[in-house]
């Protein structure tokens, strides 16, 4: 209250009519700008919110994209995998395969050498037995018919025995 027995009423309406004429002068000369100074700004902080906004959403949808991407990838590598595992057992089945036919073959082969040495063997043994008969049949009678009708009577003989 002392403040006001300090101020006169001259001042006062002196005052508060400085403080009107001041108004009106910003607001003629000053407040349009300062309004649209400050439109402005907050035009452009709503565009900085919305561009934040806009970019959250596109990293939201790489993300989301990368994501499947991946998922796409890791699907294809594990069914690249499954194809080579299955190709890997296909070759060692074939390998197996035909490793188990060239020793059938072999086996066949050894066989069949088995066989003709066999065969051999025999006519050997019946060509030493013929000569060993002739010479023991030789030796019994003393005498000796000619060559070839000896061999022909004991090669009769052991085809008798292979008969039986």
């Amino acid at each position: 209250m002392e403040l006001l027995k300090m101020l006169s009423a001259n001042e006062i309406i002196a005052q508060v009519l400085g403080f009107l004429l001041l108004l009106f002068l910003l607001r003629i000369f000053a407040w349009k700008r300062i309004l649209g100074l400050l439109d402005e700004r907050k035009e452009k902080i709503r565009l900085d919110f919305k561009n934040i906004e806009d970019a959250k959403a596109e990293i939201e949808r790489l993300k989301s994209e990368y994501a499947s991407k991946i998922d796409g990838i890791e699907a294809t590598a594990e069914d690249k995998i499954k194809e080579a595992t299955a190709e890997g057992k296909k070759i060692i089945d074939e390998v197996r395969k035909k490793a188990h036919e060239e020793a059938q073959d072999i086996i066949d082969s050894a066989k069949k050498n088995i066989g003709y040495e066999l065969s051999k063997a025999k006519e050997e043994l019946k060509d030493e037995i013929v000569d060993l008969t002739v010479k023991a049949t030789e030796n019994l009678i003393r005498e000796k018919l000619t060559g070839d009708m000896d061999k022909k009577l004991v090669e009769d003989f052991l085809d008798k025995l292979d008969k039986i």
